[in-house]
């Protein structure tokens, strides 16, 4: 990965000279990002930023091009998973009936929860000094589970009487006592069982 040529790049069109889109720059970055979510996800501990880089397969220098620092590598990766979460929660209800679009946001759920396990002091330490704003992530995704719950509602597949709240205090229990990805099986047996609870009762005929 070679980034020399995608920053200050010009080209002259039409007898000006102008700036061209750093398009190479872009691309690895977002491929650094992708690999430090999956370094965290599979990560006991907090994972090195030169073993971030190595498991992309590039210099140190070049991860600290793009993230000079671990705090700026975290917050770049919790946003990214946040925006997953609450985009998601749209672009699921556009293709899924609603319970089946809360069964598949439950997933990503987890994958944010197992990504910040490799990344939980520096992630802390951020949350404590005001970096990251704990209380507007929280309410971001009340929202997402609410959008899906209320179009739950109107199909007639969720229960009326579950709230956000109710469910992301469910999930949050549900993955920490089985963790992803160590104990995916049993967290997808436990969300299965979560989704029987959400959806109406039927009365016997």
């Amino acid at each position: 990965m070679d980034d020399r040529n995608t920053t200050g790049a010009r080209s002259v069109s039409g007898g000006s000279e102008t700036r061209t889109p750093r398009a190479d720059a872009a691309r690895n970055r977002d491929q650094l990002l992708t690999v430090a979510t999956r370094v965290f996800m599979s990560a006991d501990d907090e994972p090195s930023m030169r073993a971030i880089a190595r498991e992309a397969g590039v210099g140190i220098a070049t991860l600290y091009r793009h993230f000079p620092t671990r705090e700026s590598l975290v917050d770049a990766v919790y946003e990214d998973q946040v925006v997953r979460l609450t985009s998601g929660a749209r672009e699921l209800l556009g293709r899924l009936p609603p319970a089946a679009a809360l069964r598949r946001w439950m997933d990503l759920f987890g994958e944010w929860t197992a990504t910040k396990n490799g990344m939980l002091d520096t992630l802390r330490a951020m949350v404590d000094s005001g970096r990251i704003a704990h209380a507007q992530t929280r309410t971001e995704l009340l929202t997402a589970i609410s959008t899906i719950l209320d179009a739950g509602r109107t199909a007639g597949d969720l229960r009326a009487d579950v709230t956000a709240e109710d469910v992301a205090a469910a999930l949050i229990g549900i993955f920490t006592v089985a963790p992803r990805p160590a104990q995916e099986a049993q967290a997808d047996r436990l969300l299965n069982l979560l989704m029987d609870g959400l959806r109406p009762a039927t009365r016997p005929s």
